[in-house]
This record gives structure tokens, C-alpha cells and sequence, in this order.
């Protein structure tokens, strides 16, 4: 008993600066370690957005990726090392958690989700954050989301923009992935082909952590049904109002 309220008063000294927020307090805390969380990309997006979310207190992260560590990574994917060249990402990345926060656990899925694992692994997260490079694996993770209603954290960068938004299927007006995007419309936007800057992927990857928490918490406005556009070359956001498509094929009547 005694080791658990030292446990206990640890955790209330860890997330003390959370807890005085009066939208958190130690009941929102509390969400936060009770919540599980699936990131699918331990890229430049994935990294940032799991240190945050693992530092914050997510009691359970999920992190999935089917890559190893090569040295390009190294100039955006901030949860690798020089040291880990080689090594799988969601071993990295899980040594860089264990690092920031022991308490935390973590389940390290080191393959690309797809069918049958996709929808098992989606399904036993509360909040699904989508970090991925392809256009193909959005739009599985889409589906997914949608089929276990599933709240859906989605962010993209590259070169100098980068974008946000909630799709949250459980809301009858929240649209989804597929209702901004035409399945097909898979022109190559990778990193490795266009270029990114390494800063613009912590910013879009950190607003991915930050309305993770805010869902968990049921604190704020969660960007369901907007769009938050970024361009760093100018540092101005816009907006974009994303209206469900009743003829989505995703997610339409």
C-alpha cells in the first residue's frame, strides 16, 4: 500500500503541471492514464506525436510501423538516434518512451496494418492517430476507424505545408478522411520525393498530441469537421470547414 501511494504521489508530481489546469485537474489526468492510444507511423509525424502523448500520461500507446531506421530519418524522426540506425522504428521509438516516462505501456506492432490486424488493432485503441506516409494505408485506417467508430487524428507535411483534422464517426456531422479525399487520388506525396522541412513535421505532429488529449479529455473545440492548413514558409493558418458528403462511399448514408 505504501508503494502505491509513492506511485501515486509520483504521478500527481509528473503531471502536476496538467492538473492545475482547471480544464484537466486530476480527473482529466486520470482519462489521460486510463486511455489507449494507436499511432500508426513512427515517421516524422508519429515521433513527435508519441513523445508528447507518452510524456502527457497516455496510459497505453500502440505504435505500429513496418520500417527500420535509416539515416535520412534522422533530420525530422526525433524519437531515433545515430544509434539506432537499423533497428526496427517502433523499437526505437519505444526505448525513446520507456526513456521519457517508465510507467507508460507500450505495444510495439512492427508490421504495416492492414485487413484482419488493422481492424483488430483499431479496435482495441479508444483514439486512432493516423501518421502514415501513403495515401493507401489513409484510407484503410479511415474505414476502420469508421467501422469500430473510432475517433480519427489525422495529419500530413511535406516540403513546407502541413495539415490537421479530427474525423470522429461517432458524430453523425463529423465528415470523414475519405469525404476531403477521392480514393485513387494517390499521387506521390512522399517526404522522400518532395523534401520537409524538420521542424514543419514536430508542429503538425504536436497539434495531432494535443487533440488526442483534448478528446480523451472532452476539453475545448477538437477540430472535427475542420481542416487547420499550415504554411510555414509565411507561418499563417488557415481553416477549412469539411462538410460530411452524403455519397462518400466511406462514410455516406
Amino acid at each position: 500500500m505504501q508503494d502505491q501511494q509513492s506511485m501515486q504521489d509520483q504521478q500527481l508530481l509528473r503531471y502536476s503541471r496538467q492538473i492545475m489546469l482547471p480544464e484537466m485537474d486530476v480527473a482529466g489526468q486520470q482519462k489521460l492514464l486510463d486511455a489507449s492510444v494507436l499511432i500508426v507511423g513512427m515517421g516524422g509525424l508519429g515521433c513527435p506525436a508519441a513523445m508528447y502523448l507518452a510524456a502527457a500520461g497516455i496510459g497505453h500507446l500502440i505504435i505500429a510501423d513496418d520500417d527500420i531506421v535509416e539515416l535520412t530519418n534522422l533530420q525530422r524522426q526525433i524519437a531515433h538516434s545515430q544509434s539506432d540506425l537499423g533497428t526496427a522504428k517502433v523499437d526505437s521509438v519505444q526505448q525513446t518512451l520507456k526513456g521519457l516516462n517508465p510507467d507508460l505501456k507500450i505495444t510495439a506492432v512492427q508490421q504495416r496494418l492492414s485487413g484482419n490486424d488493422l481492424e483488430r488493432v483499431v479496435s482495441s485503441a479508444d483514439i486512432v492517430v493516423d501518421a502514415c506516409d501513403n495515401f493507401t494505408s489513409r484510407f484503410a485506417i479511415n474505414r476502420a476507424c469508421i467501422s469500430h467508430g473510432k475517433p480519427l487524428v489525422s495529419g500530413a507535411a511535406i516540403r513546407m505545408e502541413g495539415q490537421v483534422a479530427v474525423f470522429d464517426s461517432s458524430n453523425p456531422e463529423s465528415p470523414c478522411y475519405q469525404c476531403l479525399y477521392t480514393e485513387g487520388d494517390d499521387d506521390d506525396s512522399s517526404c522522400s520525393t518532395n523534401g520537409v522541412m524538420a521542424p514543419l513535421v514536430g508542429i503538425i505532429g504536436s497539434v495531432q498530441a494535443m487533440e488526442v488529449i483534448k478528446l480523451i479529455v472532452h476539453i475545448g473545440q477538437p477540430l472535427r469537421g475542420r481542416l487547420l492548413l499550415l504554411d510555414a514558409m509565411t507561418m499563417q493558418w488557415r481553416e477549412m470547414k469539411l462538410p460530411r458528403d452524403s455519397e462518400c462511399p466511406a462514410c455516406g448514408s
